[in-house]
């Protein structure tokens, strides 16, 4: 078995890459309800980086191993355990500490996969496309044909929802931040694809035909969510679940008050926490179906060998990217 590492960081501190280091440890000997699990694949998730910088809204104790979520290969039970078969793909638990060779799992927590899909893909199932499947049914009453506007489109959620929406028959509005962005979400199959700024709500109106649009979905915070608020519909609702611009979502009166826009947000971390497991497993198997049907996808940049952590943080990390990076170990 090739040297087990796990990526670690014992501080938090503006400059991501700079805290974080791949460090060796020794085969773990399994306890009873226990698993060995080879990771396949890891994603880095904006949530982790802002982990690394002490930005995000819930962090672990000190120190930790980065990575919140990933997919592995079952390689030993422990002692009178019962779980998945050895060779199993498997989901891995959310917030495990996935970026590393090796992980210990509770073998009652491991969420078998289709062992024939896409490990890469299916390793980027617990966060981005719930929280796209769950931002367009859970805060309007959303029917085929209906529009539905995005920011933050380009990111990983962004194309999760441009996808899932083509599925359930409805059409997106998606805004980018720069004009290179602006094919890939069309190549995603975005319906409307604008760079936000002013005048979106003209642009918008011009776009659709001056559809109604009940649900705009924010990821940026700031002036950005006011100029969505100002080209949805009266008693429309937008959701936000992320800050990019680093900024408060503002949504002045007028749109408060006189046209009845709510503004409400999503953390799927709370989803998570309060929702019964039977549903979470529920979601997560037909968006598992989705993936390995090869109807759910999305771009990927680049892989890294966990000793490459600082590396891959650094690509994780900046603006200009074309695509997910993932920590992708190698086994011999």
């Amino acid at each position: 078995m090739t040297q087990m590492l796990k990526a670690q960081y014992s501080e938090r501190g503006p400059v991501p890459q700079a805290v974080i280091q791949a460090v060796p440890f020794e085969r773990p000997v399994l306890q009873p309800g226990q698993a060995l699990v080879a990771v396949l694949a890891a994603p880095i998730n904006p949530s982790d980086v802002l982990m690394l910088t002490g930005q995000y809204g819930q962090l672990p104790p000190l120190p930790a191993v980065g990575g919140s979520e990933g997919v592995g290969r079952v390689v030993e039970l422990g002692p009178d355990t019962q779980g998945p078969s050895m060779g199993q793909t498997v989901l891995l638990p959310v917030g495990i500490g996935t970026w590393a060779t090796h992980v210990v799992a509770p073998a009652a927590r491991l969420v078998p996969l289709p062992n024939e899909a896409d490990p890469r893909q299916l390793a980027m199932l617990t966060v981005n496309p719930p929280t796209a499947s769950l931002l367009l049914s859970d805060f309007a009453d959303l029917q085929p044909g209906d529009w539905v506007i995005q920011n933050g489109a380009n990111s990983g959620v962004g194309s999760y929802v441009v996808q899932l929406a083509k599925l359930r028959g409805l059409k997106t509005i998606n805004l980018v931040r720069r004009e290179s962005a602006v094919a890939g979400v069309l190549a995603q199959g975005g319906d409307v694809v604008l760079v936000d700024g002013e005048g979106l709500s003209e642009r918008v109106k011009a776009a659709t035909g001056g559809a109604a649009i009940k649900l705009g979905i924010d990821a940026v915070g700031g002036q950005a969510t006011m100029r969505m608020a100002a080209a949805l519909a009266e008693s429309a609702t937008i959701v936000n679940y992320g800050a990019l611009s680093g900024e408060p979502c503002i949504v002045t009166p007028r749109e408060l008050v006189f046209r009845d826009v709510t503004l409400k947000g999503f953390w799927l971390a709370r989803w998570f926490r309060v929702t019964p497991q039977a549903e979470q497993f529920k979601l997560l198997g037909e968006l598992a179906g989705l993936i390995a049907a090869g109807k759910l996808h999305t771009p990927i940049q680049a892989g890294y060998e966990v000793a490459q952590i600082q590396e891959a943080v650094a690509a994780a990390a900046a603006g200009e990217r074309q695509g997910k990076i993932l920590i992708t170990p190698t086994h011999g």
